[in-house]
């Protein structure tokens, strides 16, 4: 699983209940997207997450 360069955002896990409450297994997927983004002058391809672009944190090339 891709992981933001970042923040180290990636993935959660946890339990589906059902209306029963029978429990399985679940994963929460952090919205990780592959960007050039700017690194000392040059491009470089990195994972980062949505709000990390979102909030100005990386530079796209």
């Amino acid at each position: 699983m891709a992981k933001c360069a970042v923040c180290d955002k990636s993935v959660h896990f946890g339990n589906n209940v059902s209306h029963s409450h029978r429990r399985s297994n679940k994963m929460w997927r952090s919205n990780v997207k592959s960007v050039k983004v700017k690194v000392n002058g040059g491009a470089k391809k990195m994972y980062v997450c949505t709000s990390c672009l979102k909030s100005g944190k990386v530079e796209r090339a």
